[in-house]
């Protein structure tokens, strides 16, 4: 009974969510984004995990008077909302045209379109990691949008019905999708057997991985990109989305990161952790109020 119970709160959650994503839907994406803006904003400050955002905002940045880190946290919340709000919008918000005269709502320079083609056309497989920032799911839509062979690793939701109808929003868009589970480092691994580049978000905390300098205090890091490119040994790229004032969105992938390595000559997977911990603690110190601060990274 209770299990019957709690599938049909689950289906009834379903309806209410996929009737919301229609709403968004026949708003557009502009309009739908300042919608969940403005609903983050409001709802956001009250719930409890708002202070761990703020706790977490004043101890990256201890050197900012609480007006700023309630800057910090204010901003957050509205770019949760819109990033919430744009899902239903994952087939529209794409208009990058190198050629175009002016720019759409999807930049990207000439440089780093050349980085997507180059990885596109050089038959290797590689590692590309990302972060919970601006619209997190914009580098794996770009590598859909650019042809680019790939595998994404994504969190599935709890609510059956909802992960159904989220996997539906992303497989349109994206690559091929991974679930995060046990068997997912497989999976990652068949990809990049298969050639594929591989993405995923590495700014989680991970209970069973290394302890690594972020923001000046140790947390629990996810090894698995340094994992794979330690047994692979293929490049690894960082791709990010930055968020503009004007409702756009800049996109950016490095070049090939160069990772430690041991005595041995094979990739130091702790020091390669933390160094692409280092560089996304870079990211996020640029743009600050685009990250997801309401995370426990730091338990």
């Amino acid at each position: 009974m209770r299990n019957r119970l709690r599938r049909a709160a689950d289906a009834a959650l379903a309806l209410l969510v996929r009737g919301l994503f229609a709403l968004l839907r026949a708003l557009g994406p502009d309009r739908s984004a300042a919608f969940g803006a403005a609903l983050a904003r409001g709802i956001g400050p009250w719930l409890p995990v708002h202070r761990t955002a703020l706790d977490n905002i004043r101890q990256a940045f201890p050197e900012l008077p609480p007006a700023g880190h309630a800057r910090i946290a204010r901003e957050a919340w509205d770019n949760l909302g819109r990033t919430a709000a744009e899902y239903p919008h994952l087939d529209r918000l794409w208009d990058f045209d190198l050629e175009a005269a002016r720019p759409g709502r999807i930049r990207i320079a000439p440089e780093v379109a050349a980085r997507f083609l180059q990885l596109r056309e050089d038959g290797k497989p590689a590692l590309i990691f990302a972060a919970h920032l601006a619209n997190w799911e914009l580098p794996a839509i770009a590598a859909a949008r650019h042809g680019l062979p790939a595998a994404v690793l994504y969190r599935r939701p709890n609510n059956p019905f909802v992960a159904r109808d989220i996997v539906a929003l992303r497989s349109g868009s994206m690559g091929r999708l991974i679930p995060a589970g046990i068997e997912a480092p497989l999976r990652m691994m068949e990809a990049l057997d298969e050639g594929l580049h591989v993405g995923m978000l590495i700014d989680q905390r991970f209970g069973r991985g290394p302890r690594v300098p972020f923001f000046g205090r140790p947390a629990a890091a996810n090894p698995l990109v340094a994992h794979l490119a330690r047994r692979f040994d293929c490049p690894v790229h960082g791709a990010r989305a930055i968020r503009e004032p004007d409702g756009g969105f800049r996109l950016e992938l490095t070049e090939a990161i160069l990772l430690p390595r041991d005595a041995r000559g094979r990739v130091d997977v702790e020091a390669a952790t933390a160094l692409l911990n280092r560089i996304v603690e870079g990211w996020v110190r640029e743009h600050p109020g685009q990250w997801l601060w309401m995370h426990r990274r730091w338990r």
